[in-house]
């Protein structure tokens, strides 16, 4: 199938139908692609979340972890044990950012 041609010009980029601008609504940001980098490679638990993100407070993690579960990024496993164990892992449409986040890590690793 041939890509369609696009020509954005300031009259008619739209935002709210642009790809680019919808994607990085949803996973874009200071934490989210660090979440999602994290949780690909294993880190799933909230405790251990937070010390890989210095600077992240407990509430803004826990909000970023929302949204990203809303968006059908993530899903929120909880069992049922004292102390509760919650554990955070990519859905399919999640682990299909991985091809993503892999670009952006060699382009930091060729770059910076």
């Amino acid at each position: 199938m041939k890509k369609k041609d696009i020509h954005i010009t300031p009259d008619t980029y739209d935002p709210a139908v642009c790809p680019v601008a919808r994607t990085l609504g949803i996973i874009g940001g200071k934490w989210k692609p660090l979440i999602l980098y994290l949780v690909s490679e294993g880190v799933n638990r909230f405790g251990k979340l937070s010390a890989c993100l210095p600077g992240i407070s407990k509430h803004m993690l826990t909000r970023q972890l929302r949204e990203l579960e809303e968006d059908g990024i993530l899903i929120r496993a909880v069992y049922p044990e004292v102390p509760p164990r919650v554990e955070y892992a990519l859905t399919e449409k999640g682990r299909s950012l991985s091809a993503v986040t892999m670009a952006i890590m060699k382009w930091g690793q060729e770059n910076l």
